[in-house]
């Protein structure tokens, strides 16, 4: 079986959605109350990381935390409700190259994956409208109707996103050498060196080097 997998921030998506996020919760009409607690919490962090004191990673994981966190008092429903409306403001940024080998990978029986750091209650519907066989995304603890606070969320990047792949594909036998993976950044490198048809989509300057020096496509 061959598979195909794509990252979604900066490759599927054109945009980071992290911002997006932010700046979502600081003009909506009744949650704007949780965005100075948000970035309270966000600031001495992110000010550590720009001087290269709070490794990126750790930097990225904490951020999606605290953002769920600042939404703890809504339940459930209001919170997958709030991400789908955040879904559908996204839908003018994909970028439709990338978009074209989906649909291409599906019309030649291609398994296809969405592997993204982003919440999967807003991964899932910002791609209702394509088909991907799997999506893996970064789960957002509920208990019953509320948000589990005691259980910290595992964000899937880096070499996470490898191990949930190999996890996901376990019962299957893949034929990496003729599968695809498509990524923005140098931190999604664990995932495009899996596969014989590795993909720089927008690389940052890292990455682009890499796949110029090993003649990689680039989008």
């Amino acid at each position: 079986m061959r598979v195909a997998i794509f990252d979604f921030d900066g490759t599927l998506y054109k945009r980071e959605t992290f911002q997006l996020l932010m700046n979502y919760l600081k003009k909506h009409p009744e949650y704007n109350k949780y965005y100075g607690r948000f970035f309270r919490s966000i600031l001495p962090r992110f000010i550590a990381y720009k001087l290269k004191l709070y490794p990126e990673s750790r930097m990225k994981e904490r951020s999606m935390q605290i953002y769920i966190n600042a939404l703890q008092h809504l339940s459930k429903q209001q919170i997958l409700t709030f991400f789908a409306e955040i879904a559908e403001i996204m839908q003018d940024d994909f970028n439709h190259k990338v978009v074209e080998k989906l649909k291409q990978h599906n019309k030649d029986n291609v398994y296809t994956m969405l592997v993204s750091g982003a919440f999967i209650p807003l991964l899932e519907p910002a791609v209702a409208n394509y088909e991907f066989d799997q999506i893996i995304g970064t789960a957002i603890p509920f208990n019953d109707d509320t948000f589990d606070q005691t259980t910290p969320i595992f964000h899937i990047q880096g070499e996470r996103k490898k191990d949930k792949i190999f996890d996901a594909l376990k019962d299957h036998s893949i034929d990496w050498e003729n599968s695809y993976a498509y990524g923005d950044s140098y931190s999604d490198l664990p995932v495009l060196q899996l596969v014989g048809n590795p993909v720089a989509v927008q690389p940052d300057n890292e990455l682009l080097t890499l796949a110029k020096r090993k003649n990689w496509h680039i989008i």
